[in-house]
């Protein structure tokens, strides 16, 4: 039996007794309301902190921080002269709301923490989680174990996750928060089917160090870098690029360049020629090829 209280997918109340079918109906309404009521209050208390949580956030994602505005949001929130600090940043796709619902179901989750959530920039809810040293390093862990419940509360919406490094101090939460955002981008512009929270210490690679590069950026270094390939003609370009990735991906080794392509040696020094006439590149050099990579990867 749901227990009535204006709330979300993700903080739903249920009364369950497993001998239901025993208990009298009226008996069973009349503990629900009670639970209501209780429900009720909690969500009084809890509204009456998020103007609170919301200061904390802005503070937090202040320009130039102030160091007494932060320490002020943070005591309003109960956080601070805590050991360690996390910033989690997340998104609820396609969720007409429920965003710091879903986010506070999660971080619930989480054993001997204490967070405040509060909506970000544009569609972001941020969180900031006061913990130990000790629990730093299972926040994003802790977060994927419980992210199946959350989906499941909502399954037509996709929710993403980027959680920042561990720091001490609150003059660090800035930096914090710059993190999870970055993280947040790698997790949305991931594969379908990958992990939808990403921790900041595993942004390793071009791939996920470009995640945090605007779009619009990625695109004109795109343009730019690879323009005289797509250029060539409908069929030159899309043969080049096709070469130009097996080549990158197997070490630029013309041998195997050529049987993973299914042509002749030759073949493929007359395609990395017109390649390197294009683009201007010396696909000999370091630094061209990683240009070239990175283009791909755009």
């Amino acid at each position: 039996m749901r227990v009535e209280s204006e709330s979300t997918a993700f903080d739903t109340w249920y009364l369950h007794l497993p001998e239901g079918a025993r208990v009298p109906p009226r008996v069973l309404e009349e503990i629900s309301g009670l639970l209501g009521r209780y429900r009720r209050r909690s969500d009084r208390h809890r509204a009456s902190r998020e103007p609170a949580a919301g200061r904390l956030v802005a503070a937090v994602g202040a320009l130039r921080p102030d160091p007494e505005r932060l320490r002020g949001a943070l005591e309003s929130c109960g956080l601070a002269g805590r050991s360690a600090y996390t910033v989690v940043t997340a998104v609820l796709e396609h969720g007409e709301d429920g965003g710091i619902a879903a986010l506070g179901e999660a971080l619930a989750h989480l054993p001997e923490a204490v967070f405040a959530v509060a909506r970000g920039a544009g569609d972001e809810v941020t969180a900031v989680v006061g913990h130990s040293l000790e629990a730093a390093a299972g926040v994003g862990e802790r977060l994927r174990e419980v992210w199946p419940l959350i989906q499941d509360c909502r399954p037509q919406s996709a929710w993403h996750a980027g959680v920042s490094g561990p720091v001490g101090t609150p003059a660090a939460l800035n930096g914090a928060l710059t993190q999870s955002r970055y993280a947040l981008a790698a997790a949305r512009s991931a594969a379908p089917g990958s992990t939808p929270v990403v921790v900041q210490g595993e942004l390793s690679g071009v791939a996920l160090l470009l995640a945090g590069v605007p779009s619009e950026a990625r695109a004109i270094y795109r343009d730019t870098v690879l323009g005289p390939l797509l250029d060539a003609g409908p069929k030159s370009g899309p043969m080049l690029l096709e070469t130009l990735r097996a080549f990158l991906s197997h070490d630029w080794s013309w041998a195997r360049t050529a049987e993973a392509l299914h042509i002749h040696v030759n073949t493929v020094h007359y395609r990395v020629r017109r390649i390197e006439l294009l683009t201007g590149r010396d696909l000999s050099r370091l630094d061209n090829r990683l240009d070239l990579r990175t283009a791909l990867l755009c």
